[in-house]
C-alpha cells in the first residue's frame, strides 16, 4: 500500500472510539450521500413523470394519425394499409372512427347529459395503455346481445353521469354527414334537428388513466365494427389511421413519408404536434433539472472543501511531522487528495444505495401520493435509469476531486517548524 493511501485512510477514518470514525468525516460523507441521492432522485422523478404522461398521451392517440381533409370520413383501402406498413419505421397501423356525441344518463328521475367523443378501435382486447386502467367492469363482450353497442367510459365521466358497469346510456348524435362532427356548420337548425339520431349503449367498464381534462372526462371507447354499423349507416368508413413507429427520432420523417405514400387529400400530425402545450410543460420541468443539479453539486463541493480544511487544522501537527521526516509538499498534497477521493467515494456509494432503496420502496408501496387532477398521476413516478446513477456519480466525484486541490495546496504550504509549534 502506498504511504499516501495509508496515511489518508488513517486521517479520514481513524477510529476515535470502538466503532465511530471522525465525526467531521461522517458529516462530510452524509452530506455527499444526501446530495448524490437528491440528484439521482430528481432525475428519476422528472424522467418518470415525463415518460408516464407521454405514454398515456401516445396510448390515446398513437405516435401519429393520418386523416383526410376537414375530418372527412372515408372508406379504408387495403392498399393504403399496405403502403403505410411498408414504411421502414412503422410498427403497426390501425383504423379508427371518432364521433362527437352527447351522452345522457342519470339515475331515477334525474337526467344528466355530457358532451363526449366516441372512439371506435379494433381488437378483442383493450389497447395496451388501457389494459391496466380498467377499474370497474371489463372490456367488451360482457353483454348478452352482440348487436348492442358497449362502451368504456372514463371515471370522471361516469361519475358525472352516475354510470356504473351495466348502466344504459343514450347517445345523441348526427345520424348523417361525412364527418364525425356533431353539428354541421353549413346547415340550419331544422336540418340539425332532423338529422339527430338516438342510440342506446351499455356501459361495459370504467377506466381511469389520470388524464382527466379532455380524456377521462370526454373520451369514450367502443368496438369499431359495432360503431360503424350504428353511426356510419352500416358502411365501413373510418376517421383515419393510427400509426405506431419503432424509432421516435424518425417520427417526423415517417409522418411526412406516410402522407407522400398515400397522397392527397391525406394529411398527418404527430402526438407532439397535437398536444404541444402539454409537451412544452413537460420540457419546462426537464429544463429546470440542470439548475437543480448545479445547485446540489455546489453544495457537495463546498462540503468536501470545508471538511478537508477542518481536517488540515486538526492534523496540523501531523502534517508538520511528515514534513520534518522528509515527505515532500507534493506527497503531502497527495495525501489530502487521496483523502478527498475516499470521502467522496464513500458518500457517492451511500448516495446511490439511498436513492436506489428509496426508489424501489416507493415503487413497491407508493407512500407519496399526488393530486391526480393536477399531476395526471396518483403517486410519485420514478424511473430507475442506471445511466443516471453513473452520470451523477461521475459528476460529483470529478467536481469534488477538482476542488479538493484547494485544501490540498493549503496542506502542502504548511512549514514543518510552524506546524509543529501549533
Amino acid at each position: 500500500m502506498k504511504p499516501e493511501l495509508y496515511i489518508a485512510r488513517r486521517f479520514a477514518f481513524k477510529q476515535r472510539s470502538a466503532s465511530k470514525p471522525t465525526f467531521i468525516v461522517f458529516i462530510a460523507v452524509t452530506g455527499i450521500a444526501v446530495g448524490t441521492a437528491a440528484l439521482i432522485l430528481t432525475l428519476s422523478i422528472v424522467k418518470g413523470f415525463s415518460s408516464q404522461v407521454e405514454e398515456k398521451l401516445i396510448g390515446f392517440n398513437s405516435h401519429f394519425q393520418v386523416r383526410q381533409g376537414e375530418g372527412s370520413l372515408f372508406f379504408p383501402l387495403a392498399e393504403d394499409t399496405v403502403r403505410l406498413e411498408k414504411l421502414s419505421n412503422v410498427v403497426s397501423v390501425s383504423p379508427f372512427l371518432e364521433k362527437n356525441v352527447i351522452l345522457q344518463g342519470g339515475a331515477g328521475d334525474v337526467s344528466l347529459s355530457h358532451p363526449a367523443m366516441i372512439k371506435g378501435v379494433p381488437g378483442d382486447e383493450p389497447p395496451g395503455f388501457l389494459s391496466g386502467a380498467i377499474v370497474e367492469g371489463g372490456w367488451f363482450g360482457q353483454g348478452e346481445d352482440p348487436e348492442t353497442l358497449e362502451i368504456l367510459v372514463g371515471k370522471p365521466l361516469a361519475q358525472a353521469l352516475q354510470l356504473t358497469p351495466g348502466s344504459r346510456v343514450m347517445i345523441i348524435s348526427a345520424s348523417s354527414g361525412d364527418s364525425g362532427a356533431l353539428v354541421d356548420a353549413r346547415g340550419d337548425i331544422l336540418d340539425l334537428l332532423s338529422s339527430l339520431g338516438l342510440e342506446i349503449a351499455t356501459v361495459s367498464g370504467v377506466y381511469e388513466t389520470g388524464l382527466n381534462e379532455g380524456f377521462d372526462d370526454y373520451m369514450v371507447i367502443a368496438e369499431l365494427g359495432r360503431m360503424q354499423r350504428l353511426f356510419s349507416e352500416g358502411r365501413t368508413r373510418i376517421s383515419g389511421y393510427e400509426v405506431m413507429v419503432r424509432d421516435l427520432a424518425g417520427l417526423d420523417t415517417t409522418s411526412m413519408a406516410a402522407v407522400d405514400a398515400l397522397g392527397a387529400p391525406f394529411y398527418s400530425f404527430t402526438v407532439y404536434e397535437r398536444f404541444a402545450n402539454l409537451f412544452e410543460w413537460l420540457k419546462l420541468q426537464q429544463n429546470i433539472t440542470p439548475l437543480l443539479i448545479i445547485t446540489i453539486t455546489v453544495v457537495a463541493v463546498f462540503n468536501i472543501i470545508s471538511t478537508l480544511l477542518v481536517l488540515i487544522i486538526e492534523k496540523t501537527r501531523e502534517i508538520g511531522m511528515l514534513g520534518a521526516l522528509g515527505l515532500s509538499p507534493g506527497r503531502i498534497s497527495g495525501i489530502f487528495l487521496t483523502q478527498a477521493v475516499l470521502v467522496s467515494l464513500a458518500g457517492i456509494l451511500a448516495g446511490n444505495l439511498l436513492a436506489f432503496g428509496f426508489s424501489v420502496f416507493e415503487l413497491r408501496f407508493h407512500l407519496i401520493s399526488l393530486p391526480q387532477k393536477n399531476y395526471f398521476i396518483k403517486h410519485v413516478p420514478i424511473e430507475i435509469v442506471p445511466a443516471d446513477y453513473l452520470l451523477v456519480s461521475c459528476i460529483v466525484g470529478a467536481l469534488t476531486l477538482a476542488f479538493a486541490f484547494i485544501p490540498a495546496r493549503v496542506s502542502a504550504s504548511l512549514k514543518p517548524g510552524t506546524a509543529l509549534l501549533t
